[in-house]
């Protein structure tokens, strides 16, 4: 899943929300939209929802390593990268290996006191639940992000670590978390950190691959498509990864590669 289409105007909001009515999710087709959007290099985190073309780049290069080694895959892009399509994962038998390319959120305790925005971050800033202030941005986020609300019978695009951790994940071996600070989270003492690791494993996942800072976009593109062509001749995440960033590092100096780790 990636190419997320963060900036919708009202209309073409309302037209997903006519798909949603009229066809299957697994119908909506995966479109990008090339106009009216920053093409840009930009990290996978910002205050706005920034479009991120390397994104799409990444999916569609995974995509066809693994066709190539003929597993059966399924790609979510543009406007296809919905957080309905998300949350549908598990009616069905859970992916092995799942793949989110996109921009991420955490924000650590707010101040008592601290003004925040009327609007959806506004919320997410102050909230109570830990599981809440960090997650992923997806198709049409920005709109509920910068508004006050979001449209009715539309989810709002921005998949906190709650509502992963509510899902059942039990067959994926492998969740790789292309965003920015997806190993971040509040921590709790006896308890661990809370935020996308401990949702991603409280839904059912066995490994993930996450950022400890804000990562760059094409580069994270790179080392993605480095990853998995190791992941694929040898099956080991941790291997691959040693192998992928040692790549790398030939190349760029540690800012661009060395922000991702495995847990287990």
């Amino acid at each position: 899943m990636g190419g997320a289409i963060f900036d919708l105007d009202t209309t073409q909001r309302l037209q997903i929300v006519e798909q949603l009515n009229t066809q299957s999710l697994t119908d909506i087709e995966n479109s990008t939209i090339s106009t009216n959007v920053a093409l840009s290099d930009s990290t996978r985190s910002a205050i706005v929802f920034d479009y991120l073309p390397g994104t799409v780049q990444e999916i569609q290069t995974i995509d066809r390593l693994f066709q190539a080694a003929n597993w059966q895959t399924t790609t979510k892009l543009g406007l296809a990268a919905l957080e309905e399509q998300f949350k549908q994962l598990e009616q069905e038998q859970s992916p092995k290996n799942l793949h989110i390319a996109t921009q991420g959120y955490f924000y650590g305790q707010s101040k008592n006191g601290r003004k925040v925005p009327d609007n959806a971050r506004g919320r997410i800033i102050a909230a109570n639940n830990l599981l809440i202030r960090s997650g992923l941005a997806l198709t049409g986020a920005n709109y509920a992000w910068k508004e006050e609300k979001n449209i009715d019978d539309l989810e709002d695009g921005i998949l906190t670590a709650y509502d992963i951790a509510t899902l059942r994940l039990p067959d994926t071996r492998l969740v790789v978390l292309s965003a920015c600070e997806t190993a971040l989270g509040d921590v709790v003492n006896g308890e661990g950190v809370f935020g996308l690791q401990r949702a991603f494993k409280l839904a059912g996942v066995d490994e993930m691959l996450i950022s400890l800072w804000k990562v760059p976009d094409t580069e994270t593109a790179e080392l993605m498509q480095s990853f998995y062509s190791f992941y694929l001749q040898n099956g080991d995440a941790s291997q691959s990864l040693h192998q992928a960033q040692l790549a790398m590092s030939k190349k760029y100096r540690s800012f661009y590669w060395a922000g991702f780790v495995l847990v287990k």
